[in-house]
């Protein structure tokens, strides 16, 4: 989920991603296939999280997002790939569960975690800062974890980055 659609997708267009095709500039009304996906850990103080998240790499697949999707486990998410660092500017309409949103810096260290995000809500949620990924987890999961901000995130899509 995008913050700023135009935005996304210039960024997408000018940094090398997949080009823009007619089709993909509507406004989404269905939730996207299932992304491909790869195992992402955290390394808190109180162990090792790992989680399976699919991979939104173009601008149609980060503007989808998790939008109309109905349940998210515990143990999934969403990795946006950002092709330079940039602040990320996220929002929740049209995503019908909370999410906790985590923003990667480039030292792939959790540099910022907005907690229960409200479904539905238009408020822009940012990473006050460029960052290299986000990523999205269910609601909640992130305290219940006590994953905190300086936390390592490792996945081979972040290291591919490096």
């Amino acid at each position: 989920m995008c913050g700023i659609l135009t935005a996304c997708l210039t960024a997408g267009v000018l940094l090398g991603a997949s080009p823009v095709r007619a089709e993909d500039m509507g406004e989404p009304t269905q939730a996207q296939a299932t992304l491909p996906k790869e195992n992402l850990t955290i390394a808190s103080a109180n162990g090792r999280h790992v989680f399976s998240v699919e991979l939104a790499k173009t601008p149609r697949q980060q503007q989808v997002g998790e939008m109309f999707r109905t349940t998210l486990p515990a143990d999934n998410g969403m990795l946006f790939l950002w092709a330079t660092p940039q602040q990320s500017d996220m929002w929740m309409e049209n995503t019908l569960v909370p999410l906790d949103i985590v923003f990667i810096g480039t030292d792939h260290r959790i540099q910022a975690i907005a907690e229960n995000a409200v479904p539905r809500s238009l408020a822009h949620i940012s990473s006050h800062g460029p960052v290299g990924a986000t990523l999205e987890l269910a609601g909640g999961v992130t305290a219940k974890l006590g994953i905190t901000v300086g936390d390592k995130v490792e996945a081979p899509s972040l290291e591919k980055k490096s």
